[in-house]
Order: structure tokens, then C-alpha cells, then sequence
């Protein structure tokens, strides 16, 4: 028994002596193969088995590495959680897309950050719609309702060897259907019935790295069909396109708050961090982050120079005669930065065409880029923080074709009082001035200043042909209105200056937004100092701004290419020097040898010009002045055109846009560019006139005039009368009716009958349908009257009328 028990102790001593040795043995295998590694080391390769030897990399903001086919970013930890702004711009479209040319920015400016989260990267979007101090306890409720969406994920490739920079790549970001950079929206992709993005003829096509900012150029295709806008046969569509990152500053600039009643781009914020007993908007200008470099002597009233100056660099490839002249645009507005303070703030400077660290791509330098389109326009876009409004670089979009519509807009603006506009090529000079012009409105937009087209009604007509004046103001108190060349001054006046400049309220609003005030922390420090200088300015015309509308203008006082401050007697006189033209215009618009392409051209331009006035003339009926003021200013916003005016113009039209204008027709001028067209053309500015007058809008502010302003308001009833009587004189005075009148007349009843019979809300329930059902009654008898006055052609054409009248009355759904 006791040799048994000695056994079976000896066996189990023996398999416990086994065990230990097997989980010794596992312990130091363990121990050998399984000691906890540090974080990614079983994940991320080694740096130069991912940035090899084959490697193309770029030191910037963000190194870039390109290997072989794939693009990587290598972004240090210092950069993480910052914020950083994204231009999406295109650098290559075809015709069809609405993008405005090549480099035009297709997208808002987007604020994108990149955090790290274990062994991924989010690349998430920031929005400031919806701000608060990050002290305030409301800071936590604001940052979790406004949870920021994750636009990518990347895979942390490798690290730096001394952990300082994570390396990611990036090609799908660029490749993929990205709605943050992408090229088309929405609204874009129904329209083309675009199907989606082809990945596999997508690509990166070049990165460049900078040290505020990296720059990538890529190709999105989209694949579609017989609804794209070019290339149907080939179902593709190709964007070029360009994405700058751009650091927003470490330090955000003090903003400063936008005011309407002057003229600045802004940002806007929603803030949850006031006093206010609401979510309060703030709304901050767009503006360059100038600082005096000596605030004593700023303070003193001295001029100084700030400590960095805005500087604009003349595109290389603009060509030399006309570079002198873009630099000038942009010296021009010095003056202005001397009235708030500061001198030599601004200048331009030629690029440099042999330092290989200059590039036009860098956001340290703002660029007037040249671009060699048949575009005729010229463009002035900045890239601004969104947190403050601060400029921080602004490349101004040049088209080489804006030469031509220079040359059209002075010909036909000035030529019958201006020998240097007779002749379809102006000399160097003269263009030079026109370029200068528009490189100083341009600039104008890059600092901040959006249209004002209230400025030029500030100026009497009468002054417009005065050569003093003239000579001292130019045609407007801002160049930043389209108040283009004088087309009021007359032979005989002696006016020589025919040109807009930079005037006293752009001085004015330069003043606004650049003059800085000591020892300003937040923008509410300033802002009663800020009313105080606007109410200085307050009702003096010269200092006004006036918004620009899309469309038919709401304010007959804030219109596109007007001049003067009325614009019936401005409009007949810019018609008198458009028929001394007419005159003229065969021999000043073409040369021996060459065909009629020219003379053509200088005529729509006229027909142009005519169409601008006769537009102007219709904003006054139903117009609204809109002048902007505060809480302690007297008066209202928003004010009726006078009666006397509204009157002026029903008659100016029917005078001298609806009778007529016979002076537009030369047959055998016309007979040398085409074969038919004046029917049409004429017909064109008439009836879009005459519709424009008779909008369901205009409409309902002349009854709400009515109803506030009882007999002191051109009412509904009048206008139609008035309208009536001009369209419809020959029933009258038994005048044979020619073709354009009677397609007018025609035009004239059906617009009444659409009154009479829509359906629309706003205007079915208003005395829109009674006045107009009562003014084609009353034309029914006149017509039925003079019936017997008229024969041939003009006796049918006005049973047609009343054939047209009898279905507008009696028609039933």
C-alpha cells in the first residue's frame, strides 16, 4: 500500500513537474513573442517602406510624397485639430457649365480639420454658422448641436521616425465623389442627368506644397448622357479642378461688424454667447488684416505704413503694353488707404519670371492673373477666414477679351461726343486708360467692397455735362458702381473726362473698414464709434450705398449702368447721342478690306445701350427708393417713386420706346450683316419692356402705394390708361398702324388677358384682374370706334385685336 501511495505521489509530482515545465516553457515563449508592443507597431510599416527611395516629396504647410501612383499627405501632430480653409476652384470646364471660366471658385469656401482617432485620420467639416465664446458654459451645448459630419477616413500609413508627422494617403479623396470639393451640384447633376462619378477616369494630376498651403489639381468624370451640356456623343464630362488648403491664422483677427448703410462683403454668424434675449446674428466685413506699425504716431494722426502691406503681382504672361496700366488700377486706390491712416498700403508689383521660390499658387501672394479666354469680363474674388472676415489672398481673374467689350461700352457710350472713341480700334492710350479703370474696380472688389449701385444718382444730370466737374469727380462718387462712361454729355458741352473713378464714397468706406481704432479687443468695443461715423455721412447722396437686385431692380435710384439722378432725362439724352452715332456708324466702325463684322457688333452694342435706358426708365413705375438707417435716424427705409416721376416715365416709353424708334432701322446699313432681324429686334425690346411694365409684382406696389397714398400714388388704373393711350394712339390720330406697332398692340392685349386670367395667389385676389378686364373693355369700344378710320393691313390687324379682347374677356377654365 505504501509503495502504492509512494507511486502515485511520485506520478503526480511527476506530471506537475511536467505541467510547470510546459507553462514555463509557454511562459517564455510568451514572454519571447508577445511582449506588449507600443501603439501601431502592428499595423504601421516602417516610414521608408512606405515614403521609399522612389518617392517625389514636396516640403510645405503639408509635406507631399508622391510614390509611384498613389499621393501621400505627411502632416505633423502640430497641424492636427487645426483649422484649415479649402478652395475649390475649376481649372478646366467645357462650354455649357455655368462656372464663369476656368478659375472662377465653383464651391463656397469649406473650413475642413484633421484629427486622429487611434490608427485612422478624420478629415471632418467646420462650420461657423454657429458660434459662442469657448469660456461660456453655452460654448458645450453649441459644439454638440452643431456636431461636425466626417467627410473621410484614412488609414495612418507610417509615422515619422521621431513621431512628429503621420503619413496618410490621400489619392481617394481626389478620385472619389466627394460632395465637399466636388465640381457639379445637385441642382447641376439632375439638370445634365449626370449617373456618377467614373473613379476609374479620375486622377491627381500634379500637388504642389507651399508654406501657408498646399495645392492639389485633379479630374473629376462624371458619366452622363444626351442631357450634358458638351460631348454627348462621348457620355463624359471632365472638370478640372484645383483644392487649395490654406492655415487659417493661429491669432484670429479682431472683426469688425458689417453695417448696411455701407457697402462691404461679410460673413455671418449665428452667436449664442451675447446678452441678447436671442440666438443673435453677427455679421462681420470682409476685410485685409491691416495693422499700423507704429500706433503712436497712428494715433497721432500721422500717416504710417502698416506692418504688411497688401501687394497684388501682375501676371508674367499679361502683355506688357497693358501691364503699366492693371499696375496703375491697383496703385489708385493709395489715396483712399491715406484717409484711413495708413501710407503705402497698397501697390502692385510685376511677378517675378526668374525666382524659382515665387509661385502664383502660393497664398503668400495675391495675383492678377491674365487668362487667355474669349471671355469679356474681368474678376475679383478673395479668400477670407470664416471665423473673422479677414482677407487673406485674392487672385483677380483677368480675360483677355474684356479688351473688346471696353472698346463696345466707350464706342457706344461716348463716341458722338468723343474723337478718340470714333474708330473699332482705339489706340494704346485710350485702352490703357479703359484697363485701368477696370483693374481698379476689380481690386475694389478684393478689398472688400461689393457693387454699390446707388452711387451715381448722386450727381445731377445737369453736372455730367459740365467739363469741371467732370474732370474732378468723374461720372459717379464710386467706381464701384457700373457707372461706365458719360453718355449724358452733349457736342458742344467740352466735356474731355469721360471716365468713372475712385470717388469720395469709396474714400469713404475704405475709411469704414481699414481706419483702426487703439486699444480694441472685441468688435462690440467699437461699434457705437462705428455708428457715430456713419450718421456723420448720413443724407449726404455722395456717401449713400445702394445694393445691387438681381433682375428688374426694386429701387429706380440703384440701377445697373445708369447715370445721373433721373433717369427720363438722362435716357433722352443718351438716345439723342445714340442717333447722332447711327449716323457715323458705318465709317467709324469699318475698315477697307476687311467685312462687316465690326459694324455689326458696334450696332448691338448701341441696340444694347438703348435697351439699358429704356430699362432704367420702367424701374421708376412701382419703383421703391431704399435708403438703409437706423433706430436714431429720422425717416423711412423704404419710400414710393413720386407720382410726377412714375408718370414721367409711363410717357417717356410710350414716346420713346413704344412709338417707333425708327432710327434704329437703316435698311441698307442693316442689308450689309444680315439678312433679316430688325422685325425681331425691335419687337424684343418692346415687348420685354412692356412686359417688365405690366409685372404681377409692379403691379401689387402700385396698389399698395395706392392704398396708403390714396390720391398722391399712380395707381394701377392710371398706369393702364396712360399705357393704353400710347400703345393705341393711331385709333386716335387714324395714323396707318406699322408692323411693330401692331405686334405691340397684339403683345400689349395678350399681357392683359394673362392678368385677367391668372391664377396665381398673389395676384388673383387683388384688383390686378378687375383693372386689367376694365382697360381691355374700355380698348374694345375705342377699337370698335376707330375701326372706320383705318384700312388695309391696319383695319385687320384690329379685328384681330378684337377677336383677341372677346376670348381674353370670356375665357373659362
Amino acid at each position: 500500500m505504501i509503495r502504492r501511495i509512494t507511486t502515485l505521489l511520485l506520478a503526480v509530482l511527476m506530471i506537475s513537474s511536467a505541467v510547470d515545465s510546459a507553462a514555463q516553457s509557454k511562459k517564455e515563449k510568451t514572454d519571447e513573442t508577445e511582449t506588449p508592443k507600443k501603439e501601431d507597431e502592428d499595423t504601421i510599416k516602417a516610414y521608408d517602406k512606405v515614403i521609399t527611395e522612389k518617392a517625389v516629396s514636396q516640403k510645405g504647410l503639408i509635406d507631399l510624397h508622391k510614390v509611384g501612383d498613389k499621393y501621400y499627405f505627411e502632416m505633423s501632430n502640430d497641424l492636427l485639430e487645426k483649422e484649415i480653409l479649402i478652395v475649390s476652384r475649376i481649372s478646366g470646364h467645357v462650354k455649357g457649365l455655368n462656372f464663369g471660366g476656368a478659375g472662377m471658385k465653383s464651391r463656397p469656401q469649406q473650413v475642413a480639420r484633421f484629427q486622429r482617432l487611434d490608427r485612422k485620420i478624420l478629415m471632418r467639416s467646420v462650420s461657423y454658422n454657429s458660434v459662442a465664446n469657448e469660456e461660456l458654459p453655452v460654448y458645450t451645448s453649441v459644439k454638440n448641436n452643431n456636431f461636425e459630419p466626417v467627410i473621410q477616413v484614412f488609414d495612418i500609413e507610417t509615422i515619422s521616425k521621431d513621431s512628429s508627422t503621420v503619413v496618410f494617403e490621400v489619392s481617394g479623396l481626389f478620385t472619389e465623389d466627394v460632395a465637399m470639393i466636388g465640381a457639379i451640384s445637385e441642382e447641376e447633376r439632375k439638370e445634365f442627368k449626370v449617373s456618377g462619378l467614373d473613379k476609374s477616369r479620375s486622377m491627381i494630376t500634379s500637388m504642389k506644397a507651399f508654406p501657408k498651403n498646399i495645392l492639389v489639381n485633379h479630374i473629376l468624370t462624371y458619366k452622363g448622357g444626351s442631357e450634358l451640356p458638351d460631348n454627348q456623343l462621348t457620355g463624359t464630362l471632365s472638370i478640372g479642378m484645383t483644392q487649395s488648403f490654406i492655415l487659417l491664422p493661429d491669432k484670429p483677427m479682431v472683426p469688425r461688424y458689417y453695417d448696411e448703410r455701407v457697402g462691404y462683403f461679410s460673413v455671418e454668424q449665428i452667436d449664442y454667447g451675447t446678452d441678447e434675449q436671442r440666438a443673435a446674428t453677427r455679421r462681420y466685413i470682409t476685410k485685409w488684416r491691416l495693422e499700423p506699425s507704429d500706433w503712436e504716431a497712428y494715433n497721432r494722426g500721422e500717416l504710417v505704413e502698416p506692418v504688411d502691406p497688401i501687394v497684388y503681382y501682375i501676371d508674367s504672361a499679361t502683355p506688357e503694353k497693358w501691364a503699366k496700366y492693371i499696375k496703375q488700377g491697383v496703385d489708385d486706390w493709395q489715396k483712399a488707404f491715406e484717409k484711413a491712416g495708413f501710407k503705402n498700403a497698397i501697390r502692385g508689383e510685376y511677378a517675378p519670371t526668374n525666382d524659382p521660390d515665387w509661385s502664383p499658387e502660393d497664398v503668400r501672394y495675391s495675383v492678377i492673373r491674365y487668362i487667355a479666354t474669349d471671355i469679356q469680363n474681368a474678376q475679383g474674388p478673395h479668400v477670407h477666414d470664416p471665423r473673422t472676415g479677414e482677407i487673406l489672398e485674392s487672385d483677380i481673374l483677368w480675360y483677355h477679351n474684356i479688351l473688346n467689350l471696353l472698346r463696345n461700352w466707350y464706342f457706344s457710350q461716348t463716341a458722338a461726343v468723343n474723337p478718340d472713341a470714333q474708330m473699332p480700334q482705339f489706340d494704346d492710350e485710350v485702352m490703357g486708360q479703359l484697363v485701368r479703370f477696370v483693374s481698379a474696380h476689380e481690386v475694389g472688389h478684393t478689398l472688400g467692397l461689393p457693387h454699390n449701385m446707388g452711387s451715381s444718382v448722386a450727381y445731377a444730370v445737369d453736372s455730367l455735362r459740365s467739363p469741371t466737374f467732370t474732370s474732378t469727380h468723374g461720372t459717379a462718387p464710386s467706381i464701384m458702381d457700373y457707372a461706365r462712361f458719360n453718355h449724358i454729355a452733349q457736342p458742344g458741352d467740352g466735356v474731355i473726362n469721360f471716365f468713372p473713378r475712385i470717388g469720395e464714397y469709396d474714400d469713404w468706406s475704405i475709411v469704414y473698414g481699414y481706419k483702426r481704432i487703439a486699444g480694441i479687443a472685441t468688435p462690440d468695443q467699437e461699434e457705437a464709434m462705428l455708428n457715430g461715423w456713419v450718421l456723420e455721412k448720413a443724407g449726404k447722396p455722395e456717401y449713400r450705398y445702394g445694393r445691387q437686385r438681381g433682375g428688374t431692380p426694386l429701387d429706380p435710384t440703384a440701377q445697373t449702368e445708369d447715370l445721373g439722378d433721373d433717369a427720363m432725362k438722362a435716357g433722352e439724352l443718351g438716345i439723342a447721342n445714340l442717333k447722332r452715332i447711327m449716323l457715323n456708324l458705318e465709317k467709324w466702325s469699318t475698315v477697307d478690306g476687311k467685312n462687316y463684322d465690326d459694324l455689326k457688333e458696334m450696332y448691338e452694342s448701341l441696340y444694347g445701350q438703348f435697351y439699358k435706358y429704356s430699362g432704367h426708365v420702367v424701374s421708376y413705375i412701382g419703383g421703391v427708393t431704399e435708403n438703409f438707417k437706423t433706430a436714431d435716424q429720422e425717416g423711412v427705409v423704404y419710400e414710393h417713386a413720386a407720382k410726377a416721376d412714375q408718370a414721367r416715365a409711363t410717357k417717356w416709353l410710350n414716346t420713346n420706346l413704344f412709338e417707333t424708334p425708327s432710327w434704329m432701322v437703316d435698311a441698307k446699313m442693316l442689308g450689309k450683316f444680315e439678312p433679316n432681324g430688325s422685325l425681331e429686334r425691335i419687337g424684343r425690346i418692346q415687348v420685354n419692356m412692356l412686359k417688365r411694365v405690366l409685372d404681377g409684382e409692379r403691379l401689387v406696389r402700385l396698389l399698395e402705394n395706392e392704398a396708403l397714398n390714396g390720391s398722391d400714388a399712380y395707381d394701377v388704373t392710371t398706369l393702364l390708361s396712360d399705357m393704353r393711350k400710347g400703345v393705341f394712339s393711331e385709333l386716335r390720330s387714324g395714323k396707318a398702324i406699322d408692323t411693330y406697332r401692331r405686334n405691340l398692340q397684339k403683345a400689349y392685349i395678350n399681357e392683359l388677358g394673362a392678368l385677367i386670367n391668372s391664377k396665381e395667389a398673389e395676384y388673383e385676389n387683388t384688383d390686378i384682374p378687375s383693372v386689367s378686364r376694365a382697360d381691355l373693355e374700355v380698348l374694345k369700344r375705342e377699337i370698335t370706334r376707330g375701326l372706320s378710320r383705318q384700312s388695309g393691313v391696319s383695319n385687320s390687324h384690329l379685328k384681330d385685336c378684337l377677336s383677341r379682347i372677346e376670348e381674353a374677356l370670356d375665357k373659362e377654365d
